[in-house]
């Protein structure tokens, strides 16, 4: 998966003094006696925020398109020239995809794309590009109690310059919003700008609720375009303070899992400089032969996808939390272990992702405690503790669906959200490089852990142990995930209890996670925008004509006798953007309902004749109370699952993963939960397979997820710069 996550350190390379853009205006003119250029001007930003078009690798373009005055597509050659005086114009390719430059050395500068035919009558488009954010705001996500604080940072994709951030609040009608300081800025000709503001919590918090610092970049004024990243606050009336800061620096005083960490030599050169780096999260310590200790985590994190080395050292924190600079050449990091062993991804015996090191430091704390999975302390802030081993002897339990789960992360710290799905097969994505721009496999998993929830996992999650909320018992292995079209993060984990397993079958030995007595973890959870998105979805055209027809169609099946009290139309949850018939059930009887009439979904909402008669019915199933499927509905989907899962994928390639969840149309059903990338959206989707609802879940196809930085800004495609990829 491809999250937008982006972690550059703020030091630019010495040659970038104070440098202007291009200077002077230029001149473009789109349109001759031959052709023209769509568009025929435009203005972007450095993250590519206005442009118009997305690559099934390499992100968002700006693509042009070239037109004969007759009609047809005109043959010609694209250049680009003007732009930044350091970081240059940007480039295009010869199908017309233009990239923007990853950074800018002042606050706007001008590119003129130019199209060229053989006979030299040449077209022209000027384009305004402005700087965009360089990553996240730091922290994307904390959680706070009343008069809680946190300075909240922005950076931008500019040396030198004087463009700012403006941040503000909102909130949500359930919760006070606080209070924002005047932001500041830090500017340089040799540092990328920063911009800072602290927010306040209210001084009583009754009632938890969201709040968001929102911040852009903008220049309106003369081009329309407006960077922005938002910052999600839990103020929460438990008091409870966590901070994803304390995962990513170096440890004061023991290593303790949830950390950032990662391999020594995990960094891209070019000639004999470091020019990014990427790491991950030291997952678990588990207890091997001989009773010796090793650090759990991914083989992406800790095996570099195959491609490291035994004995390698492994680092806390990894080398994105140290400025690309490797044990040896700096301060501020630690070995910790060194590197045992890996399940290899390319072997088609293995079925997770997942690499072990044995531990050197006397530093670790080999109670295998984990970052904030403790209670809350005096101070609001949670204690690290050992996961739960004690009802499974250290084996890890199943994964059931609508668990709740917690896990202790690199980048988003401690977080709860929800197993979405089970049996999930999966194609991941892994490459060579921390940049992603040299693929090595896309490797099917099977029997996979679907995760959600807002804000649960982000990039350089990767490697974290997913565990049940209520007991900490290990549940699963994070390794892969994205953000869905809802803004909610979805993520992909290994089997606890297969991890093991499999480290027991290709390592020989027995292996068990190392932990204490089952204990609650202080959840911490930002929700779900799954069914708010959903509702707020304007329908596609014809959807509402078509639901109208449908639910004359559905008075035929009014009968209270049956359970069936009414009909209406509304909006799919399990497909948002279509429209459904809403058949009103006696939520004392259950009533047979088809999954679709005439052709359009039904959803399914249990109420009573007197809530429908004065028009105070739930507005979604949900509202009408929680319901656990059967394990014969759960059986009989995953059977199902099974028959359709392999012709699914391989007929469409934008279907990339199948799994079993709950239907939220119908929570009393089943659903196959299917995983379409977003960039090849077919035009259209299913309702059912063999009878069964079909859930869709849109995002950018998985990838593994580990944080990467850049030492330095370098011409990258403005989807690849100092995003973070691969857990």
């Amino acid at each position: 998966m491809r999250s937008g996550l982006r972690n550059l350190l703020l030091l630019v390379g010495p040659g970038l003094l104070l440098l202007a853009g291009c200077g002077g205006r230029m001149s473009a003119n789109p349109t001759n006696a031959a052709f023209s250029i769509t568009p025929g001007t435009a203005a972007i930003d450095t993250n590519c925020t206005g442009c118009n078009a997305t690559g099934s690798v390499s992100g968002s373009y700006l693509q042009f398109a070239a037109t004969l005055t007759g009609g047809g597509a005109a043959p010609v050659f694209w250049t680009v020239d003007g732009g930044d005086a350091v970081s240059g114009a940007g480039s295009i390719n010869q199908s017309g995809q233009y990239t923007p430059p990853s950074y800018l050395t002042a606050d706007r500068v001008e590119v003129v794309v130019t199209a060229t035919l053989e006979t030299g009558l040449r077209a022209s488009s000027k384009l305004t590009v402005t700087p965009g954010f360089l990553q996240p705001l730091t922290p994307e996500n904390v959680a706070l109690g009343a008069n809680g604080s946190v300075t909240v940072t922005g950076t931008l994709a500019e040396a030198g310059g004087t463009a700012e951030i403006h941040f503000a609040l909102s909130g949500t009608t359930t919760g006070a919003v606080g209070t924002l300081s005047a932001s500041s800025c830090q500017r340089g000709n040799q540092a990328f700008t920063t911009c800072s503001a602290t927010y306040t919590a209210p001084a009583a918090v009754t009632t938890t609720a969201v709040t968001y610092v929102d911040a852009t970049v903008s220049e309106s004024a003369t081009t329309g375009v407006s960077s922005k990243a938002t910052a999600m606050l839990l103020v929460n009336a438990a008091g409870m303070t966590s901070n994803p800061a304390s995962h990513q620096g170096q440890l004061p005083a023991v290593v303790t899992m949830g950390s950032s960490g990662g391999n020594n030599t995990d960094y891209d050169t070019q000639g004999n400089k470091i020019v990014d780096c990427c790491s991950g999260t030291l997952g678990a310590l588990v207890r091997g032969p001989g009773g010796r200790e090793y650090l759990l985590s991914n083989n992406h994190i800790l095996a570099r996808s195959d491609h490291a080395s035994v004995g390698d050292t492994i680092v806390q924190p990894g080398l994105i939390d140290n400025s690309c600079t490797p044990l040896g050449n700096g301060t501020g990091i630690e070995a910790v272990a060194s590197l045992t062993s890996w399940l290899p991804l390319r072997s088609r015996q293995t079925n997770v992702d997942a690499a072990i090191a044995q531990v050197t430091s006397r530093s670790v704390d080999l109670t295998g405690s984990i970052l904030e999975l403790g209670a809350k302390q005096g101070d609001g802030t949670l204690a690290a503790a050992p996961p739960g081993i004690s009802s499974t002897g250290g084996r890890g339990e199943q994964a059931s669906l609508s668990l709740k789960v917690a896990k202790s992360g690199r980048t988003t710290g401690l977080t709860c959200g929800g197993v979405s799905a089970v049996d999930l097969t999966v194609n991941v994505d892994y490459y060579l490089d921390c940049a992603e721009t040299k693929a090595y496999l896309t490797k099917t998993f099977t029997h996979q852990i679907g995760l959600s929830g807002n804000q649960f996992s982000d990039s350089g999650d990767s490697g974290a142990l997913v565990v049940d909320a209520a007991t900490a018992e290990p549940v699963g292995l994070y390794f892969a995930g994205g953000r869905d079209a809802a803004g909610v993060s979805q993520g992909v984990a290994n089997p606890a209890p297969e991890v093991l397993n499999e480290l027991n079958a290709q390592l020989g030995g027995s292996y068990s996670y190392v932990g204490g007595s089952d204990h609650a973890v202080s959840c911490l959870s930002y929700g779900d925008n799954t069914l708010a998105q959903a509702q707020m979805r304007t329908l596609v055209a014809g959807e509402q004509q078509r639901a109208q027809q449908a639910q004359t169609q559905a008075r035929m099946l009014v009968n209270p006798a049956a359970g069936i009290l009414g009909v209406g139309v509304g909006k799919s949850n399990d497909h948002p953007g279509k429209a459904t018939v809403i058949l009103y059930t006696d939520e004392r009887m259950t009533a047979t309902t088809p999954a679709t009439i005439g052709g359009v979904r039904t959803m399914v909402i249990p109420t009573t004749a007197r809530a429908l008669q004065y028009g105070t019915t739930p507005q979604t199933p949900q509202e009408a109370g929680g319901t656990q499927l059967s394990s014969a509905a759960l059986a009989q989907a995953i059977s199902i699952k099974g028959q359709v899962t392999t012709g699914l994928m391989k007929r469409n390639a934008a279907f990339f993963g199948v799994g079993v969840g709950q239907s939220l149309d119908n929570p009393r059903e089943a659903a196959l939960v299917v995983y379409v990338d977003r960039r090849q959206l077919p035009a259209q989707l299913p309702a059912t397979a063999e009878g069964l609802r079909i859930r869709y879940v849109v995002m950018d196809r998985l990838h593994v997820t580990r944080s990467y930085a850049t030492a330095q800004p370098a011409r990258r495609h403005c989807g690849l710069s100092g995003m973070w990829k691969k857990p």
